[in-house]
């Protein structure tokens, strides 16, 4: 709600003359005037052309503007000045509702026709008036009298501009072109910039010239420039038929927060009440906000307006209902106060610890891996020339699968054939048949032992699960004969995945809605889950391996303590769509993060709790709209996780957090070509010294590319002990699965990845600070032409260098003696010519 205050008169003719102009910015508004005696409110950041014509500007103020001395004091209120005998306040509200249609307050200074209005700069409610004989001061709160008036004007000449004294020992007088037109100054006092520019004229400041005449001229206030791109300033003009922002920046590198351009900048509460002014008080308005909070937006890794988080912070209480008038001269109005709002012990933010709790309140947690890097690695690591791809592997199949030393891929012949190829002989494959694994039926799923990694298990079609053997050094001929084939399934198998902890111990899932355990080394199955009444899209073994869980067609999230039941211990609602989803378990085995579809067919990613699936999902987080399901791959020593579908072109990476908002979303990765798959290696594959925090293997239509993953950093000569914890030796098991079936658990041994000559970064001596750039006063002083000329022939000199400490090439060249020159006869150069 906003309050305005217009002064009307009788003269027909009076509306047409323009005084002075403020376009006033309060909450993302400009006021200005569509007839003589109704002001309107108009969104700033409403673009394009306006609706109402014959829009008419006159003499506006407004306590919540930046005056000439850019100082904030009572929200919501505006004045209005046209050439008149009365001072009316009025009460605007939002542009959806309903505008008033009187006055609430009039003020009657009776001092013949009135043309200005000022504001007093630290107190509330203080206004200033000038007509044509005298300048009164008022208090809003008390419009029965003025405080106090002055003398009159000279010859009974108009005052032409008033304005309350900042800093008496100040004093400027600057030589500017002739005009008739009265100059309307703009100064800031943070960066020291003095605005100028005549009506009727093209806009001229700081020596920019604009196309259309000037009819006014208003600063903009500091919250809503775009620190980040170095916006120091932001003027706008009004032109006939437009209003026109100019902005200001100062030549610097973007998204980075520049503290010597943004100093603490005054706040919008008052420092006292219009009568604590007239009893003698002196108080200034103190800074609410600090350089570290303007630099907020990007410091998080955000583009969003910062406007947005200020007003929530300094203007939580604003509201549409009415108030009394009296509020206005109250300084300590609690809804205006902002400790009282933002839950900080005064106006201003005093340590950096409390301001990173401000900002992360007003716009959440960033994560320190928002701009992780995904890079593809030299082509001297890909393998390239692959022919015969299987591109129609079911939708709950990976693509294929890999290990520290060897990946599989499936291959379109008949027979279910599966290339095994060595991480150690990268290159371009020969185009002659490899050898490969003769499955027999079309594969299904199929997955490395995460504990023998030469052991590759392979469901088919023909609801058989093959543990094949490889070699030490790779496939040298084909393999027909698996090592052992386990029977137990009715019908066609949907995916397979090891026990996390126990060897030898498989989890199945088919199309006769169960899911089977195999104990390898016995060949036999040991358990059966039911509950199930559609396809399993996925399941999942939580990192202690003592739960299983899955997700269904059927709309459900089961999960299962197969030791203790066959049926599921905790359901609850899944995703809507029945596109497909895959299911991880995130943050300690606390929560469960499924990758589905919602009733719209958009990708979207849930979060459940593990203590009350019932409960639904906590947390969700949309992506895009694609047919392909995103798979998900989680690091648990950094909480990210990594998801891309088969068939896309863009790697989605998030850090899921154990509380609100619980999804961070990261960069994301983007390659040239659609990819088949992503495959990730073991942490220790991963280069430490580059901070790789995980690598992968993206499979393309003919090649497989190694992808790694890297936390931009600027120490790397220490080993970054805050990216890398001490990871779970998972590539290891902790008991075998007859131990874990007769009810023992494991635990994973960890180990650091510190080089052992790398220094951890937490023990790395601090940093010098070092200024990056020179103070703002540097680049916004204006150089004279001499200084121009000399700052030029110092760099012509500086790129030339010195002529005697770097001669020219052909100086160091040697001569030919006098004598060694042959001379001719004269006689006989005349016979030859």
């Amino acid at each position: 709600m906003y309050f305005l205050v217009s002064l009307h008169s009788s003269d027909s003719h009076l509306h047409v003359v323009i005084r002075h102009l403020h376009v006033v910015i309060r909450h993302l508004h400009v006021v200005y005037r569509i007839s003589v005696t109704w002001p309107f409110a108009h969104p700033l950041h409403v673009f394009g052309r306006a609706n109402s014509p014959d829009m008419i500007i006159t003499h506006y103020a407004c306590f919540s503007l930046f005056t000439q001395h850019n100082k904030v004091i009572e929200k919501r209120i505006f004045f209005s000045l046209h050439v008149s005998v009365q001072v009316k306040l009025w009460r605007v509200r939002d542009p959806d509702q309903e505008q008033p249609g009187e006055a609430e307050v009039t003020l009657c200074p009776r001092e013949g026709r009135l043309e200005l209005l000022s504001f007093h700069p630290t107190s509330s409610g203080l206004l200033a008036v000038g007509s044509s004989k005298t300048v009164q001061i008022w208090d809003a709160s008390r419009p029965d009298a003025p405080l106090a008036g002055t003398v009159e004007g000279r010859n009974g000449r108009a005052l032409h501009m008033q304005a309350w004294r900042i800093d008496p020992s100040l004093s400027l007088s600057l030589p500017f072109s002739s005009t008739p037109r009265t100059l309307m100054p703009l100064f800031d006092p943070d960066t020291g910039l003095l605005i100028v520019s005549a009506k009727v004229t093209p806009l001229l400041v700081s020596h920019c010239v604009t196309d259309a005449p000037t009819r006014g001229v208003a600063a903009v206030p500091k919250l809503v420039l775009d620190v980040s791109s170095c916006e120091v300033m932001r003027v706008l003009q009004l032109t006939d038929s437009s209003i026109v922002p100019v902005n200001y920046h100062v030549p610097r590198k973007v998204n980075e927060f520049h503290a010597d351009l943004y100093p603490d900048t005054v706040g919008q509460t008052a420092a006292m009440s219009a009568e604590e002014w007239w009893k003698g008080g002196d108080k200034q308005v103190r800074p609410p906000l600090s350089s570290s909070f303007l630099c907020s937006g990007f410091l998080l890794g955000r583009r969003s307006s910062l406007l947005t988080c200020r007003w929530a912070t300094f203007c939580p209480g604003c509201s549409t209902s009415s108030s009394p008038l009296s509020s206005l001269s109250s300084s300590a109005a609690p809804s205006r106060s902002p400790s009282s709002t933002s839950g900080l012990s005064s106006g201003c933010l005093p340590s950096p610890s409390q301001s990173a709790k401000a900002i992360s309140s007003l716009l959440g947690p960033s994560s320190k891996f928002r701009h992780l890097q995904g890079g593809v690695l030299h082509r001297d690591t890909h393998f390239t020339n692959l022919r015969g791809l299987n591109l129609t592997t079911p939708g709950e199949c990976d693509g294929f699968c890999a290990n520290r030393h060897r990946v599989a891929v499936p291959l379109a012949t008949a027979g279910g054939q599966i290339a095994v190829l060595e991480l150690s002989q990268a290159g371009k494959l020969a185009d002659t048949g490899l050898p490969t694994i003769q499955n027999s039926v079309n594969v299904a799923d199929f997955t490395w032992d995460p504990f023998e990694c030469h052991r590759l298990v392979v469901a088919g079609d023909d609801a058989k699960i093959r543990v094949w053997l490889v070699p030490n050094g790779g496939l040298t001929e084909v393999l027909t004969e698996p090592k052992a084939v386990l029977q137990g399934h009715t019908e066609k198998i949907y995916s397979i995945k090891f026990h996390p902890q126990a060897s030898g111990l498989l989890a199945s899932s088919s199309y006769d809605l169960t899911v089977r355990l195999w104990d390898l080394e016995s060949g036999r199955e040991v358990k059966v889950l039911r509950g199930h009444n559609d396809q399993i899209f996925g399941l999942a073994w939580s990192p202690d391996g003592k739960l299983l869980a899955t997700v269904c067609k059927d709309g459900k999230v089961r999960i299962y303590d197969p030791r203790k039941s066959a049926d599921p211990v905790q359901e609850g609602s899944g995703p809507e769509g029945q596109r497909g989803a895959r299911l991880v378990w995130v943050c300690d085995g606390r929560y469960l993060m499924v990758s589905g579809f919602d009733c719209r067919s958009e990708r979207t990613l849930y979060l459940y709790s593990t203590k009350s699936l019932s409960s639904g999902a906590i947390a969700s987080a949309p992506t895009d709209v694609s047919p392909s399901t995103l798979i998900p791959f989680y690091d648990p020593d950094t909480s990210v996780v990594i998801l891309t579908g088969k068939g896309d072109t863009r790697v989605y990476v998030f850090e899921i957090v154990p509380e609100a908002p619980y999804f961070l979303e990261c960069a994301s990765f983007n390659s040239s070509e659609p990819h088949k798959g992503l495959a990730f290696l073991p942490k220790t594959e991963c280069d430490v010294r580059d901070v790789e925090v995980a690598r992968g293997l993206r499979l393309s239509k003919t090649s497989i590319e190694p992808v790694a993953f890297k936390v931009p950093r600027i120490r790397k000569e220490f080993f970054q002990d805050d990216v890398y914890p001490e990871t779970a030796v998972w590539w290891e098991s902790s008991l075998t699965a007859s131990a874990w079936l007769a009810g023992s658990d494991g635990k994973y041994r960890h180990i650091s990845l510190k080089p052992k000559d790398m220094t951890p970064v937490s023990e790395a001596p601090k940093e010098v600070q070092v200024r990056k750039y020179l103070p703002s006063s540097h680049y916004l002083e204006e150089k004279t032409d001499e200084q121009k000329k000399d700052e030029l022939l110092s760099a012509m000199i500086g790129k030339l260098g010195n002529m005697e400490e770097n001669p020219l090439p052909q100086e160091s060249f040697q001569g030919v003696d006098e004598d060694e020159w042959v001379r001719e006869p004269l006689s006989h150069t005349h016979a030859n010519c």
